[in-house]
């Protein structure tokens, strides 16, 4: 006879956030609303409110959390892995909580829970009495109040409409990111009907100034979901508990919205690849990162989307498959992307200019640089104007004075190493 696994009764830790979540959503009903949000849970537990788990080996398979208002508390949650139900665990976790609350003097122990909702067993028996003589009210807020609360918390916001159609050339890489990703999240119906699964996370990797980030806003605006920037080294100056722990606050807020895209770039910062060394301050860190991913994957309408300049330098478990969909490369622009892009910012000045001597001039140039040498040759253009009163319009040598004063992000050998790169990482 197999012996089952013994669990054992234990305070919350912050480290338990991720399997907390994980067990919040496995006690969930497809359909189910709960009355008290993920949010607020958690925010109760690590707010030192009473909060219980239980835990087999390193596994929490189960988790309690009430709130005291004076002499009367709350049940907030009573959750349970799905493969450990049945065990007598829910009402261990009730027992503990009841033994802290009475400890701090409430007498009136309430739950509210949604109609056959995990946990009512627990309830049932510990002997907690069902009352069907009550009526709940409930004002909520204007659709989307919650989510503009938490987004504006997080720094996100909601990007205007056509960025992806004003994204000048890069033409490639827009049908790569447009088939790859954007189709099947925009029609996950019909994607399904073809067994063609959306996807949840993609690496963007390129030389600095290629437009990866402008790849990212395009994407969420295209699809018209909140987008979240997270800052590595902004959340670890945000916090005195370490980065992990700002990583796993802020994954936390992100699972209450309804959609996102999260955008991180530069995540060789903590994404990078590990010594080995058990010391080395980057391991709990990229370590946080790799549990935090598959939760994050679980949830529908969602989008992690990682930008490096290194991308070989990114830990080797980061780049497995199971966790990044895509590994797409974001190059810098060809002639013809290079012209559309000039295109763009010259504006009714392409008329009078020789866009063609401008894109071979411009032959290591990003996105970006282009824009700053168009920005300065119509400057040129308009201080000539100030001093002399001549109505005389920008001109080629404007643009072509402004090129040579340009400094390109890119050089041979980044183009050489870039190309390395796409052999050996990306992943379409």
């Amino acid at each position: 006879m197999v012996a089952m696994p013994v669990w054992h009764l234990r305070d919350y830790h912050d480290d338990d956030l991720d399997q907390a979540i994980q067990i919040w959503d496995q006690s969930r009903q497809a359909d189910e609303e709960r009355v008290f949000p993920v949010s607020e849970v958690m925010a109760a537990a690590k707010a030192g409110q009473t909060a219980v788990v239980a835990v087999v080996g390193d596994e929490l398979v189960g988790m309690a959390v009430a709130q005291a208002y004076e002499k009367r508390g709350w049940i907030l949650l009573v959750a349970l892995a799905s493969r450990w139900r049945e065990r007598g665990i829910g009402s261990a976790l009730l027992t503990e909580l009841e033994r802290r609350l009475r400890a701090m003097g409430v007498r009136h122990i309430s739950a509210l829970l949604p109609a056959h909702a995990a946990g009512a067993k627990a309830l049932e028996n510990s002997g907690y009495r069902f009352r069907d003589d009550l009526t709940y009210f409930e004002k909520l807020e204007p659709p989307g109040a919650a989510n503009a609360d938490v987004l504006a918390a997080l720094g996100g916001r909601t990007l205007p409409g056509g960025l992806w159609d004003a994204m000048a050339g890069m033409e490639r890489e827009k049908q790569v990111v447009e088939r790859r990703v954007v189709l099947p999240l925009a029609e996950p119906a019909l994607a399904d009907r073809y067994g063609v699964v959306p996807p949840k996370a993609i690496i963007l990797f390129g030389p600095p100034g290629t437009g990866k980030t402008s790849f990212a806003k395009a994407v969420a605006s295209r699809l018209g979901w909140p987008f979240v920037e997270l800052f590595p080294s902004r959340l670890a100056a945000d916090t005195n508990e370490g980065l992990a722990a700002a990583l796993r606050e802020a994954f936390a807020d992100l699972a209450e919205l309804d959609s996102v895209l999260l955008f991180i770039d530069e995540v060789e910062e903590i994404a990078g690849a590990r010594s080995g060394k058990a010391v080395d301050p980057g391991h709990g860190v990229t370590n946080e990162l790799l549990k935090l991913i598959p939760v994050f994957r679980e949830h529908d309408s969602r989008l992690l989307a990682c930008a490096t300049n290194s991308v070989r330098s990114l830990d080797a478990a980061f780049l497995r498959p199971g966790r990044f969909d895509y590994v797409i490369p974001i190059g810098p622009p060809d002639p013809t992307a290079r012209a559309a892009i000039w295109s763009r910012y010259l504006g009714s000045a392409s008329d009078s200019v020789d866009v063609s001597r401008l894109v071979k001039a411009s032959e290591l140039f990003t996105p970006a640089d282009i824009e700053f040498a168009a920005r300065k040759g119509a400057q040129a253009a308009f201080e000539r104007e100030v001093t002399h009163r001549q109505d005389q319009p920008v001109t080629t040598g404007d643009y072509m004075a402004a090129i040579a004063d340009t400094r390109p992000t890119l050089t041979g050998q980044a183009i050489e190493e870039f190309t390395e790169d796409i052999e050996t990482y990306s992943r379409l």
